[in-house]
């Protein structure tokens, strides 16, 4: 889901389990409401992850100087659509397309993929910055708090 033009791609192991999403195969992005309408028709968790999500990059934005706007707002006015510049991933990451940042949510995730070559800073974060790759928390309130949402951003940031 989200954007051609991405330059933050957040990779999730699962998707929403109805309609057209457990079979998308390409990137999609999200029609004005699609983000109401998945909530509507799933549990919490995918709440939880577009919330999360875009708490994280309203953070970002702010810190790059880009007009800041309410993660709400942001959620339901661009988050995933097409003039946003994000995705949100159910496939392992590709990392042939510069200037993108790859961020894997969750260890577990991370280590089905075999990516092994992160460096892992503490118990949360891990970067391998050749790939321009970071393993996060998985995007849930308790997992990603507001303080490793601001800490993503930070490591975000330093790969330009």
């Amino acid at each position: 889901m989200g954007s051609e033009s991405f330059s933050v791609a957040m990779y999730i192991a699962n998707r929403p389990g109805f309609g057209q999403y457990p079979e998308l195969a390409k990137l999609k992005p999200l029609e004005s409401g699609e983000i109401a309408y998945i909530v509507a028709n799933t549990s919490n968790h995918w709440r939880k992850v577009f919330n999360v999500y875009a708490k994280f990059l309203s953070v970002l934005r702010s810190r790059k100087n880009h007009s800041i706007q309410d993660w709400r707002s942001y959620r339901d006015d661009r988050l995933l659509q097409s003039h946003s510049t994000e995705a949100l991933l159910f496939s392992p990451p590709e990392f042939g397309r510069s200037g993108v940042v790859h961020i894997v949510a969750g260890k577990t995730y991370a280590a089905d993929m075999g990516l092994e070559s992160v460096e892992w800073l503490d118990s949360w974060f891990a970067v391998d910055v050749k790939k321009a790759l970071i393993v996060c928390p998985y995007l849930d309130y308790r997992q990603l708090s507001d303080n490793r949402i601001e800490r993503l951003a930070d490591l975000v940031l330093k790969f330009g």
